[in-house]
């Protein structure tokens, strides 16, 4: 997993031998507080993310489910962090957006930063009974790597996805309340909303938005693009937790076969 610091990292998936364009990355600011963990100081100067996931040729073409690679840019258009999946292969063929993996988030040195795990439940993701342990989804946080720094926990629901974000001691933080409906494909031309409250769910603190990718992106892959704004003094590791949430929601909603269009 050796990379250049101004290259996209590569896989070592089918396909990876692909070579990626230059970027353009976002400096790191002066200073930051001590509270803040090695490597998030990117998100202290922040109110908006952009994670736009990568399109892999190799998926495309023979519907073989490669790992997933994201670019976490800020809004004017600088990466910040590059996300790589790690997963095991027959989990990826088999339990498609059910499978457990470990997502490693590096900044610009190469250095992973923050990573995001998921645990393989095989009767996970019902809404309806999410609040049994077994059926929940939830992915652990952790930056740096080895300390915990948060939770996001499915809750239960009727129709609309519901999370909670917890903090490393899992007490409630804020709440995420997507659509009722949630429509895939290219002919949703439209963003879908997943609504960021406080604790009390009194006030609107943020948002995380799927973007529609265009026609062909949208009809042919998987590759999805996601908004996420908060406010600029959030604490910073909440940031970066809103961060886990985007893939937890990715592969919970938008993860399907798209490229199996015969």
């Amino acid at each position: 997993m050796s990379v250049q610091p101004n290259s996209m990292p590569m896989t070592m998936q089918p396909g990876s031998h692909l070579q990626a364009p230059q970027v353009q990355w976002m400096p790191a600011p002066d200073r930051v507080g001590p509270e803040c963990p090695p490597g998030l100081e990117y998100l202290t100067n922040v109110d908006q993310i952009l994670v736009h996931q990568q399109v892999e040729f190799f998926e495309v073409f023979t519907s073989w489910e490669t790992c997933n690679r994201y670019q976490v840019k800020n809004s004017l258009g600088q990466q910040i962090y590059f996300a790589m999946e790690e997963s095991e292969t027959c989990q990826r063929q088999c339990c498609g957006n059910t499978r457990g993996f470990v997502m490693h988030v590096l900044d610009n040195a190469n250095q992973e930063v923050m990573r995001v795990t998921r645990e393989f439940k095989c009767c996970a993701g019902c809404c309806w009974c999410a609040n049994i342990d077994c059926c929940g989804m939830e992915i652990t946080v952790e930056a740096p790597v080895g300390q915990v720094m948060g939770y996001v926990r499915q809750a239960q629901s009727g129709w609309y996805p519901n999370y909670n974000i917890l903090d490393a001691s899992r007490s409630c933080v804020l709440k995420v309340r997507g659509p009722c409906c949630i429509c895939q494909g290219a002919c949703c031309t439209c963003d879908q909303e997943f609504k960021v409250w406080d604790a009390s769910m009194t006030s609107e603190v943020g948002k995380i938005s799927k973007q529609w990718s265009g026609f062909v992106k949208e009809l042919y892959t998987k590759a999805d693009n996601f908004g996420v704004s908060f406010p600029m003094d959030l604490d910073v590791k909440m940031k970066a937790v809103m961060l886990g949430v985007v893939f937890l929601i990715d592969f919970m909603y938008f993860e399907e076969n798209d490229n199996n269009t015969s």
